[in-house]
This record gives structure tokens, C-alpha cells and sequence, in this order.
């Protein structure tokens, strides 16, 4: 039991390791992987899918828009500044345009 009490930062961190690797699978796309997948119907192009989340935050204005691969999806995630100045966090399924997450960004 002494080991336990030595090693038990080591096996509080392990977990939290695990999870930020996890977070990291996610990779950005650049515009000729981008063009290609639009070509061959995979997804649909970003100004086709930009109205569900204007249409949650009226009069808000595109900040930056970047198109990734998580976990083998491909996910447009987008930033807009609301009306109200807030900057929001949203992620996109780029073949259909589903929100997938929609929060406040830091």
C-alpha cells in the first residue's frame, strides 16, 4: 500500500493524459483537401450551412472558419461575433450542417 501513496499523483494524472491526447485527434484540413471533398459530394460547402447558426444568432458576423477531421468526421468549426459581442464556438458537421457544439468561447 505504500506504493499507492507514492505513485498516486502518477495514477491521478494518467487519466487526465489520456484525455487531452484524445482531444488532439482532431486535424485542420488545408484548401486543396477541402476543395476535393467538396468535389465529391463528402461535404457541403460552408456558405450552404452558415444559416442554422446565423439563424441562433442574428446580425452576427463571421470571425474565422476553419474545416477539421475528428474522429474521422469532418467538422466545420466557426467563431461569430453576436450582435451582442460575444464570440461563440461553434462546431459544424460539414455534410449536413448539424450543430454539433455551440458554446462561449474564452
Amino acid at each position: 500500500m505504500k506504493w499507492l501513496t507514492r505513485y498516486s499523483g502518477i495514477i491521478v494524472l494518467i487519466p487526465a493524459v489520456l484525455a487531452l491526447s484524445l482531444e488532439a485527434q482532431a486535424r485542420n484540413l488545408d484548401q486543396d483537401e477541402a476543395l476535393r471533398l467538396r468535389q465529391e459530394g463528402v461535404i457541403q460547402p460552408l456558405e450552404h450551412l452558415m444559416q442554422p447558426a446565423l439563424g441562433r444568432y442574428p446580425g452576427a458576423t463571421l470571425l474565422e472558419a476553419e474545416l477539421e477531421e475528428e474522429d474521422e468526421v469532418f467538422v466545420y468549426e466557426i467563431e461569430l461575433l453576436t450582435a451582442d459581442g460575444v464570440v461563440r464556438e461553434l462546431e459544424l458537421d460539414a455534410s449536413d450542417g448539424r450543430i454539433l457544439k455551440d458554446e462561449e468561447d474564452d
